[in-house]
């Protein structure tokens, strides 16, 4: 019989044992994919459901990393862990996990550096938000994506342009720590923003506060997702 006095574990605790576990099985489910893949001759292999399985896997893991950081975040176990960072090879890093898919859906893919290659910040969670903004790119862009650094006003910036149709006009702006949060209705872009504009505000510096913005007309014509780092 149920003791009603004792209320048991939270449920935030709850869901975030059972997103490492649903983590652990979709990375399981993704070698054993790859295991299959090898042993298929080349024309199957390269057929365009691999793209659509791996770009879905790839979302799906990286919507289960933000609610996982986002609950960390709540219960303050997300511990920021700045430190000297080499930019481009943290862009290309991100690239990278994407070439396959990339190449499956035909969308070229470019990197310039014109600010500085070193960088004090936390490159695992940096590169979690910017994974997570090329792999919304992917699913919007016609045929390009673009990442590029450079400095402004003392801050680092990091764009990630595509060619595709832009942002909707109501979430174009500036968004810091304190700006609205997810708007579920959104689903995981919603949830991605919500979850970068945190990161972007854990690095602070000299009284200055990390954010991130989103503009069209960017680089390449379309959607631009900007991070400002301090």
């Amino acid at each position: 019989m149920m003791n009603h006095q004792d209320p048991g574990p939270e449920f935030s605790a709850i869901l975030a044992s059972t997103i490492h576990d649903i983590k652990n099985s979709l990375s399981l489910m993704m070698q054993n994919w790859e295991q299959w893949l090898a042993h298929l001759p080349p024309e199957q292999a390269q057929a365009g459901e691999r793209g659509v399985i791996e770009y879905e896997a790839l979302r799906l893991n990286g919507m289960l990393m933000q609610m996982l950081g986002l609950y960390k975040l709540q219960i303050n176990e997300l511990p920021l862990q700045p430190d000297w960072a080499d930019v481009e090879a943290l862009l290309q890093e991100q690239l990278a996990r994407h070439a396959e898919i990339l190449q499956a859906r035909n969308i070229s893919s470019s990197c310039h550096i014109a600010g500085p290659e070193l960088f004090v910040l936390d490159d695992t969670l940096i590169g979690s938000v910017i994974g997570n903004v090329i792999n919304n790119s992917i699913r919007y862009t016609r045929s390009a994506i673009r990442l590029s650094a450079t400095t402004d006003d003392g801050m680092l910036l990091i764009r990630i342009s595509d060619d595709g149709a832009g942002y909707p006009e109501h979430m174009l702006g500036r968004r810091g720590q304190d700006a609205q949060a997810a708007d579920l209705v959104q689903g995981s872009t919603g949830l991605g923003l919500y979850f970068g504009q945190c990161i972007a505000a854990m690095h602070q510096r000299d009284g200055h506060q990390g954010y991130i913005e989103l503009v069209n007309d960017g680089e390449l014509g379309g959607g631009e997702f900007r991070l400002y780092l301090p």
